[in-house]
């Protein structure tokens, strides 16, 4: 663990979904947004080659999901979101940063300062987290992840 912060940042989009107005929510339900790490590496600076764009080909989702189990509805926003599908991508783009602005109001958001033995876990289907700036190059942080799916298991599992 560094001896210097390197807080996480969560931000619940069930909540800052449910703060939207009612036209806002309307003019947003059923928008499908194209997620890509390229886009989201290539604004850090990061630049792939073709045969790397080829292999990362990103992934269509809902602006606004339905959590299974809870039913309640989220934004679906991360980094990786590029562009708002059938939108042209200015206005698209724009629609995401205002949405991000919106979900990353202090309000929605949780800071984790990190201690040692800490252990976290979040719902990655109604969060959207970040970790805070920190020197990587000298200092090193251990994370493990596991995945779980809540998709049905057939009756013989």
């Amino acid at each position: 663990m560094p001896p210097v912060r390197a807080d996480t940042e969560f931000a619940d989009m069930r909540a800052a979904y449910d703060a939207l107005d009612e036209e806002t929510r309307a003019s947003i339900e059923g928008l499908r947004v194209f997620h890509s790490i390229v886009y989201s590496r290539h604004v850090l600076g990061f630049d792939f080659n073709e045969d790397e764009q080829s292999k990362l080909k990103g992934a269509v989702h809902p602006l606004v999901r339905t959590i299974p189990g809870s039913g309640r509805r989220a934004l679906y926003l991360a980094s990786h979101a590029a562009h708002v599908v059938d939108w042209q991508v200015p206005e698209g783009r724009l629609l995401l940063r205002d949405l991000t602005d919106h979900a990353t109001q202090s309000q929605f958001v949780y800071r984790h300062v990190w201690q040692p033995h800490d252990f976290v876990i979040w719902d990655n289907r109604c969060t959207m987290h970040r970790a805070r700036p920190f020197d990587d190059k000298t200092h090193r942080r251990e994370l493990r992840r596991t995945t779980t799916l809540d998709l049905p298991l057939p009756a013989s599992a």
